[in-house]
């Protein structure tokens, strides 16, 4: 991503996930082909699931906050929980508005350090929490289905033949995979800095770019090494487990908001079932290259959730699990970045190095 992330550049981001999202949704309700269905559907909403709704989405603040104050207070005595919060909920607001969520980390850096929190220590605790998620996804994957869950979901679907169960433990084998293969990097870096640097000389004979950009990942796998370092402590290791299990409430919006958005339209459905379906559904998104995926997760939950939506009230339940998973988080963030702006700000990233991590959202 470019190395400062400016305010235009996000409102920019907001533009284009406002336009792409409009697109799908427009398709979805070309899919429904029922508006008189569609409007008399907003007069049943069942409100009380609204507002727990609203709650969920607040997770991303606050689940997400406790999860970094948690990770912090190991390198840092006392980081104010406040800021935490608002780091953890303006990290997932810049991830909702740039490419491949590439804005999360730079923004929750930012926010720490705008609390008096160092930027080491803020970089370090960023990639602690995008651990801790990869983490989380790849033993509670597991251990569902290891506990018997999700098995009537072999009945309902057929995506080229392959039902929603054999999705499901498709997209887990392969968000398991990454997460080993960013364990090894982290804990063993000198296998892979020797395989870049090797890489990079050969690349420097035909392009100096690509051969900066290969010492530039080496740079940032020795970092993020460096980084699990300072967590190799019991002290650390019991943050990180604790960072870990945390990671569930603070992920409550994605993975609970298909099933709220079906309450709220008077759907009832198998909780677990619908719980493992709106986890294949976060992880086919997690790096869709549009702003908050935006389209394509209009597109992906119509599709993936017509097991239990009928096709009328598509457009109704894409509507109401989008406010969950994104719109009240970007609403709340647009009002804390205004006061920011009101305040001077001009520019985030510029306390970033080549030496500091790219990590992905946490």
């Amino acid at each position: 991503m470019a190395r400062v992330l400016s305010p235009k550049l996000l409102v920019r981001g907001f533009e284009i996930f406002v336009l792409i999202s409009l697109i799908g949704y427009i398709a979805v309700l070309i899919y429904g082909n029922n508006l008189p269905a569609f409007l008399d559907s907003l007069t049943r909403i069942r409100w009380g699931w609204i507002v727990l709704g609203l709650g969920l989405a607040s997770m991303d603040w606050f689940g997400g906050g406790f999860r970094l104050w948690v990770v912090a207070r190991v390198l840092h005595p006392n980081p104010p929980l406040k800021g935490m919060i608002l780091a953890g909920g303006m990290s997932a607001w810049a991830a909702y508005l740039t490419p491949m969520q590439s804005g999360a980390a730079p923004l929750m850096i930012y926010t720490m350090r705008r609390h008096s929190v160092p930027v080491p220590v803020a970089v370090t605790s960023t990639l602690m929490t995008f651990i801790a998620t990869v983490a989380f996804f790849a033993i509670a994957g597991p251990l569902a289905i290891l506990f018997g869950a999700g098995k009537s979901l072999g009945e309902k679907g057929n995506v080229l033949g392959l039902s929603l169960y054999d999705l499901f433990l498709g997209s887990l084998g392969l968000f398991a995979g990454l997460g080993v293969l960013l364990v090894v990097i982290i804990f063993f870096p000198r296998i892979f800095r020797d395989l870049i640097h090797r890489l990079a000389i050969f690349a420097g004979r035909r392009s100096t770019r690509v051969a900066a950009k290969l010492e530039k990942l080496q740079a940032g796998i020795d970092t993020a090494h460096d980084s699990v370092e300072k967590f190799n402590s019991p002290k650390g290791w019991l943050a990180l487990l604790w960072a870990t299990i945390i990671s569930g409430p603070s992920h409550a919006n994605k993975l609970l908001a298909g099933y709220v958005a079906l309450r709220a339209v008077g759907i009832e459905a198998q909780f677990v079932d619908v719980l493992l379906v709106q986890t294949l559904i976060t992880f086919l998104l997690y790096f869709v290259p549009t702003p908050g995926a935006s389209g394509v997760a209009e597109l992906t939950s119509a599709v993936v959730m017509s097991v239990y939506v009928p096709v009328a009230l598509t457009p109704l339940y894409t509507m109401i699990w989008r406010l969950i998973l994104s719109y009240f988080t970007i609403a709340f963030g647009f009002f804390v970045f205004w006061r920011w702006v009101r305040q001077g700000l001009r520019s985030i990233g510029e306390h970033r190095t080549h030496m500091q991590p790219e990590t992905g959202p946490a």
